[in-house]
C-alpha cells in the first residue's frame, strides 16, 4: 500500500543492486514482511541457493526514480494494486513471465500481465477495549465523537480506503460511492480531522492503538491478527470490511530478472500462499492454498466476512490516482 520516506531495514542491505546468486526482496516492513521472510523468502532461498535480501519500506518515488535513472537495486516488490495498475502503465514494471510463473490456481482478480497477487486485505475497524466504553460498530461511529471520544487514526496516504470511509459514514451507498465525490468526503472528515492522528505504516497503526494513543482506527485486518496474537485488548468490526490486495511486480530493468520469476513462482505456490496466510492473517490469492490450511484460520480471513463487504475499485484509483493525491494532501497540510 504510498509515497513513504524510504528507509533501509537495518543492515540488512546495501546501495548496490545484489549479485547474481542473490536478490532483493521490498515490502512494508513489520509482521507483514516478517511473514513474507519465514513464509517465502527463508524456504526460496533453502531450495534454491538465492539469498534473499530484505529492504523496505516499499517506496513509490524510489521506485521510479530507480527505473528513471536506470539503476534498479529492487527485483521483487510488494506494492498496492491500483500503483501496480498505474506503474504497468507507465512502463515502470517488467513483464511476469508465465512460464516460470504458474497462472493456475491464481486468483484472476489479482493478477494480470505485469504483477501478480501478494495477499488479499481488508480494512477493518479496530479499537482498544481498554479505552473505549461500549463498541462501535460501522464506519459512522469513528465520526461521532460524543458517542465514541478520543482520537481516530486513519490511513496516512493517499489510496483507496479512507475517502470510501468517509463517504460510507455520511450515508453514501455501497454500491454508490465511486465515482467518488471528493468535496462530500472532504467536508465530513473535516467533523473530525482535529481528532485525527495518521498512521504511515501497518506496525505503526498496531502502535497506535495498543498504546492508545488512538482508541479508534481504520487498520488491515492482518495488523489487528497481529495485536491479537500479542495479547493486546482489541475489538473489531468486519461491518463494511474494505477489500483489496497488495500484488508483487518486478520492476524495469531489475538486475536479478531470472530470480525474480522464480520468488514469484514460489511466493504464489499453494504452499507459500497458505503459510503466508496462516502468519499474516491474510487471504492467499492461490485458490488452492486453503486446502493446505487449518479451518480454524480459513475462518478468521477477509473473505469469510463477505457479509456487507465492500470491494475498493482498484481501477478507478488507478485511473485518478494523481487528482486525488493532490487533493488528498492540500486537505492534509490546510
Amino acid at each position: 500500500m504510498k509515497l513513504i520516506l524510504a528507509g533501509v531495514l537495518a543492515g540488512l542491505l546495501s546501495a548496490t543492486a545484489a549479485k547474481a546468486d542473490e536478490m532483493v526482496f521490498t515490502s512494508w516492513g513489520g509482521t507483514t514482511q516478517e511473514a513474507q521472510t519465514k513464509s517465502w523468502a527463508e524456504p526460496f532461498a533453502a531450495s534454491s541457493g538465492i539469498k534473499v535480501l530484505q529492504d523496505g519500506p516499499t517506496d513509490y518515488g524510489k521506485l521510479k526514480a530507480m527505473v528513471d535513472a536506470k539503476n534498479v537495486t529492487w527485483d521483487v516488490v510488494d506494492v498496492e494494486m491500483d500503483f501496480a495498475i498505474k506503474a504497468a502503465k507507465d512502463g515502470l514494471l517488467e513483464p511476469i513471465d508465465f512460464t516460470v510463473v504458474p497462472k493456475d490456481g491464481l486468483d484472476p482478480r489479482f493478477s494480470n500481465e505485469q504483477a501478480v497477487g501478494s495477499f488479499y486485505y481488508s480494512f477493518v475497524l479496530a479499537w482498544n477495549k481498554g479505552a473505549v466504553s461500549g463498541e462501535p460498530a460501522s464506519w459512522a461511529d469513528m465520526f461521532d465523537t460524543k458517542k465514541f471520544p478520543g482520537k481516530r487514526t486513519f490511513y496516512k496516504w493517499s489510496a483507496p480506503g479512507v475517502i470510501e470511509i468517509a463517504l460510507l459514514a455520511d450515508g453514501v451507498p455501497a454500491d454508490k460511492l465511486y465515482p467518488l465525490d471528493l468535496d462530500r468526503a472532504f467536508k465530513k472528515l473535516d467533523t473530525i480531522k482535529s481528532d485525527i492522528v495518521w498512521w504511515g505504516g501497518g506496525a505503526e497503526s498496531q502502535q497506535l492503538i495498543a498504546s492508545g494513543e488512538a482508541v479508534f482506527g481504520q487498520l488491515w485486518n492482518g495488523r489487528v491478527f497481529a495485536l491479537e496474537k500479542d495479547g493486546a485488548d482489541v475489538g473489531v468490526s468486519w461491518n463494511q470490511n474494505l477489500t483489496a490486495a497488495d500484488v508483487l511486480v518486478v520492476p524495469k530493468g531489475a538486475k536479478n530478472k531470472d530470480s525474480a520469476m522464480k520468488f514469484l513462482a514460489a511466493a504464489t505456490s499453494p504452499t507459500g500462499q497458505a503459510k503466508f496466510a496462516e502468519a499474516s492473517g491474510y487471504a492467499p490469492i492461490n485458490t488452492k492454498a486453503k486446502a493446505e490450511m487449518a479451518a480454524d484460520v480459513v475462518k478468521g480471513l477477509p473473505d469469510a466476512h463477505v457479509d456487507g463487504q465492500i470491494n475498493l475499485d482498484m481501477n478507478y484509483w488507478a485511473e485518478h490516482r494523481d487528482e486525488i493525491a493532490t487533493r488528498w494532501y492540500a486537505w492534509q497540510t490546510k
